[in-house]
């Protein structure tokens, strides 16, 4: 498996299929598992006859069948002992229920991210309370007891004013494991708290800076560091009987760079000033609440379900890796991982059972890194084939994949079945002074296309207020279809007074070709907010009115 990589598929297959054994460095892992929550979580096909996962969107599917007994009954059987042990235990307590069927998943999953590393590496799992009991002791097993470094509490959320008969949660547990005790660790600092800054660094140079003094005593008898100093105000000072802290050409360089705290009298303790400035802060302890979530307006919000912030990801990657080294993140979702990796120098390969979390992340890389992040996508369809069999096996993935080859993210309307209304995906662009959006709306078919769907979205377009229509179709247009199309008309833009077929139909045969879609230059926000909708045309400008 090499470096640098989004891949698209069921990260099980994929890493026993790619992944070379103790070739990474630091796998961060968040696996969909929430009750509460309606986002894409993972399921496997149930006829068994290969390993690729779906998606079924925004539910939560998981539950106890023909599929989780067979992964439960496989590991048991021919997974490590005490991975196998674990699960039957599981079993007896839990019964076959939806939990179990979710630990059946993970346990073969975290055996394999355990070949991947290396002797050196390390394993962050992040999980919420619903199920990190149950992952901790399964961790145990896959690792060992021995090899748990930390259970770190992460401050998710601001309190819920909303809480009834229980108290709120706004907590996630990290989990970390190493594989041996020969792992890196880069100690991170937090800032001190204001109370402490304004009750420790109680004293200000001219300048303004902060300090507090501090002894420059040794803590144990030190005879070859007791000597008198003459310092810089030509009073000699006594050292502590233990000793100064420092050698004489320390204290005249301290001396030097007005480091030294001279006191009240010439009797008294000369100390060292320590610069609130120059501290590193506070050691990272296991409560992590000084890491912000991202706001609403937060610039750095996607609107994925599950996004994380970038500073929790950059704590961990500083903390367990160094420059160079190879981070794997198999459920990277909106790529928070991959990216903060790319900002910080190190390798990564990111793996996601979507389309489109994969489309999301390739652009949020080449929107970060204005195009200097060099990574490949494998796994998407290449060719016309590979695009006939994604469809055939999944109409969801296939309207996701096809909606990324005209540079659109999915509409929200289309992110719930059969509540699209016509809109599958959409496309916001600006072409007057007026600086106001106008859209672009498409529609995927995946099966057979004919010339009422050309007028469905026809009648779209009028209903949306939209400028421009495209329908992205498998087989080949028919002929009312092309004539359907070629009725609506031109839009003309007031950008250099072009103009562009209002109904357009693009195949998937021709996008792959690399035509394009005629319209002006599009804007794809890399995000899944909500896209501005149109307000009802007026009759003074029937096609522009976007809200």
């Amino acid at each position: 498996m090499a470096e640098n990589k989004l891949y698209y598929g069921d990260n099980l297959d994929i890493l026993r299929r790619y992944a070379e054994k103790e070739t990474v460095d630091l796998v961060y892992l968040d696996p969909p598992f929430n009750s509460s929550q309606d986002y894409n979580v993972l399921f496997k096909e149930r006829d068994g006859t290969r390993s690729a996962a779906q998606v079924k969107a925004f539910k939560d599917t998981w539950a106890w069948d023909m599929e989780a007994s067979r992964t439960y009954t496989e590991t048991v059987q021919h997974g490590p002992e005490q991975v196998s042990k674990a699960l039957r235990a599981f079993q007896t307590f839990l019964g076959f229920s939806d939990m179990l069927a979710y630990l059946s998943m993970m346990a073969p999953r975290l055996v394999e991210l355990r070949r991947v590393l290396k002797d050196t590496g390390s394993i962050y799992l992040h999980c919420d309370p619903t199920a990190s009991h149950y992952l901790k002791m399964l961790m145990d097993a896959v690792f060992g007891p021995m090899r748990f470094l930390n259970e770190i509490t992460w401050k998710r959320t601001y309190s819920h004013g909303n809480v009834g008969r229980n108290y709120g949660s706004i907590c996630d547990a990290l989990l970390v494991y190493t594989k041996t005790a020969d792992y890196p660790w880069n100690q991170q600092y937090v800032p001190f708290p204001s109370e402490y800054v304004g009750a420790t660094f109680k004293f200000s140079d001219p300048d303004g800076r902060k300090w507090q003094s501090v002894t420059l005593r040794n803590p144990g008898p030190r005879p070859n560091l007791h000597f008198p100093y003459t310092a810089s105000n030509g009073i000699t000072y006594q050292p502590h009987p233990n000793g100064w802290a420092c050698d004489e050409r320390r204290l005249r360089q301290y001396d030097r760079e007005g480091r030294l705290h001279f006191p009240a009298r010439s009797t008294g303790a000369l100390r060292l000033k320590m610069f609130l400035d120059e501290s590193p802060g506070i050691k990272a302890q296991n409560l992590w609440d000084d890491i912000r979530v991202i706001g609403s307006q937060s610039a750095e919000r996607l609107g994925y379900p599950t996004q994380k912030p970038e500073a929790l990801l950059e704590r961990i990657i500083l903390a367990s890796s160094n420059e160079g080294d190879l981070v794997l993140d198999p459920f990277c979702g909106c790529g928070t991982t991959v990216a903060v990796a790319q900002r910080l120098n190190r390798r990564w390969i990111g793996i996601d059972i979507t389309c489109l979390a994969i489309n999301l992340m390739r652009r949020r890389l080449e929107s970060a890194f204005q195009g200097k992040a060099d990574f490949e996508v494998i796994g998407e369809p290449a060719a016309y084939s590979e695009a006939e069999q994604l469809a055939k096996e999944n109409p969801y993935q296939f309207q996701w994949w096809a909606l990324d080859l005209v540079g659109a993210r999915p509409a929200p309307e289309a992110q719930k079945k059969g509540s699209d209304k016509g809109i599958d995906g959409r496309l916001i662009f600006y072409d007057d002074e007026s600086g106001e959006a106008k859209q672009i709306i498409i529609s995927v078919k995946a099966g057979h296309a004919n010339v009422t769907h050309l007028r469905d979205l026809r009648g779209t377009l009028e209903r949306e207020g939209a400028q421009i229509g495209c329908l992205i179709c498998l087989e080949e247009p028919t002929q009312p279809m092309r004539a359907e199309a070629a009725g609506a008309g031109f839009y003309q833009s007031p950008l250099g007074d072009k103009m562009y077929p209002r109904l357009q139909i693009l195949t998937v045969k021709e996008l792959l070709e690399g035509k394009k879609l005629q319209a002006p230059e599009a804007r794809l926000d890399v995000t899944f907010k909500k896209a501005p909708r149109a307000r009802k045309p007026s009759a003074q400008k029937p096609l522009s009115e976007l809200g």
